[in-house]
């Protein structure tokens, strides 16, 4: 019997997207507000029974999953706690460098706590590798990632997600707390913006 895709490894995403946007600085939709609730309730019930009995902290990474993160909570039916930490990566104003300065720590104590981070978008992969390395030296009992968009195309370094919303094209996505220039974080989807409005990199 062939093995099954495992359903938390992320749903792809057609480059051709779901629909056009009435928002003049975004090319096309490529995740609508029904397709991101579904999925986020998915994920929600599969973290409910992975996590049942546990002592689990969701930590959101800011701040590009703060929508993320107040959906996702909602979401589940155990009432779990949060905390935040907010990164800074070197680089360019769309690329990544992986050298990371944290902003703002975590609040609470994570020893033999299990942790589950909360990302927004896997890009390169070099930010996320680091904070998890960073956390594991804590002594968590576990240290896990949900991801809300997975980019494979850009991927310099497989850090491995155990929760993927979608697997998106290499395009310059925006909403649902992903932003440009801290713009369009509120968009109610996942949208490209348009080409002339993206910096040269």
């Amino acid at each position: 019997m062939p093995e099954q895709a495992d359903p938390m490894a992320g749903i792809p995403v057609d480059p051709a997207g779901a629909g056009p946007s009435q928002h003049t600085d975004v090319d096309r939709v490529l995740v609508d507000e029904h397709q991101l609730r579904e999925r986020i309730a998915q994920i929600a019930a599969r973290i409910d029974a992975d996590y049942a009995g546990k002592d689990l902290l969701l930590v959101g990474v800011l701040k590009g999953a703060f929508v993320l993160m107040s959906d996702l909570l909602r979401a589940l039916e155990s009432k779990v706690p949060v905390d935040f930490m907010a990164v800074s990566s070197y680089g360019s104003a769309t690329r990544s460098s992986g050298v990371v300065r944290i902003l703002k720590d975590l609040d609470a104590d994570i020893e033999d706590r299990h942790v589950l981070v909360v990302e927004d978008i896997v890009d390169s992969g070099l930010t996320l590798d680091y904070l998890l390395r960073n956390l594991r030296s804590r002594g968590p009992a576990s240290v896990e990632v949900m991801a809300l968009l997975s980019k494979p195309a850009r991927h310099k370094i497989e850090v491995p997600v155990r929760y993927v919303g979608f697997e998106v094209p290499d395009l310059f996505v925006i909403g649902y707390g992903l932003d440009f220039d801290e713009r369009y974080r509120g968009l109610p989807y996942i949208g490209t913006l348009r080409s002339e409005l993206i910096p040269e990199h």
